[in-house]
């Protein structure tokens, strides 16, 4: 009998498992590397909520009077100018090709390939840190919120600063409607029940049998049913016998 397992009807994509996309107000990419590198400026002409994402968004407006979203920067304000291209200053909200950012600046929204719009850094409160330029290799030294390290290549933009709304994670959720609310915003399911807790029938973990067993799956049981640990070696903390230790009471 097969199981019905939170990832085969997420795969499926039920209603209660899709995102709603209609709500959401944008994307905030960079826009084209032929408009960016002819450079210029924008204007905040306001500061808009996404439910998709955890940082606001600014709203702005091009020299041609076009309108185009960001992830705001902390600290920016209605009519601030943000500066972009090869030649921008390293302010506070300008986008720059992380070869002109000098060393120690804090950026955030930055592109893992030139052109591709930004992909790392984008959740509010965050940024990352360009630690060292190497010219010969041309590629630039960042360290992500994770403290990990990555290298990218000087054509890849960054935002100069960090990304508003620092404080969301210090707000509790209180009720678990407000969290049930959020979480449904961005098509997440709330709440999730443990599959420790779920019949043998709904969830291989499942099960008055399985209490205390690791969380494991075969090798070769079928995609949807692969949950926990696959065919792992072992499982659980190693513990290591101190030097004239007696196990004996």
């Amino acid at each position: 009998m097969g199981k019905r397992l939170i990832q085969q009807a997420r795969g499926r994509g039920g209603p209660p498992y899709k995102a709603p996309s209609h709500n959401f107000v944008s994307d905030a990419r960079y826009m084209p590397l032929d408009e960016f590198k002819k450079g210029g400026i924008m204007q905040i002409i306001d500061f808009v909520s996404d439910p998709v994402r955890s940082a606001p968004l600014a709203l702005l407006l091009t020299e041609d009077f076009r309108e185009r979203y960001m992830i705001a920067p902390a600290g920016a304000s209605v009519t601030d100018i943000i500066e972009f291209g090869e030649n921008a200053p390293v302010e506070n909200g300008n986008i720059l090709p992380v070869e002109k950012i000098t060393e120690g600046t804090p950026v955030y929204n930055i592109e893992l390939v030139p052109g591709d719009g930004g992909k790392l850094v984008r959740a509010s409160g965050l940024a990352a840190y360009v630690i060292s330029q190497d010219y010969e290799r041309k590629k630039t030294i960042i360290r992500l919120p994770s403290k990990a390290k990555a290298e990218i290549d000087f054509g890849c933009r960054a935002t100069v600063g960090v990304i508003a709304g620092g404080g969301r994670v210090e707000k509790p959720f209180i009720k678990a409607g407000n969290k049930y609310k959020d979480q449904r915003s961005r098509g997440k399911l709330y709440p999730r029940t443990s599959a420790t807790a779920m019949n043998a029938v709904d969830h291989p973990f499942g099960g008055r049998t399985n209490i205390g067993r690791s969380s494991s799956s075969k090798k070769n049981a079928p995609p949807g049913a692969k949950v926990g640990k696959i065919a792992p070696r072992r499982t659980g903390v190693r513990k290591t016998k101190l030097k004239g230790q007696n196990n004996t009471k």
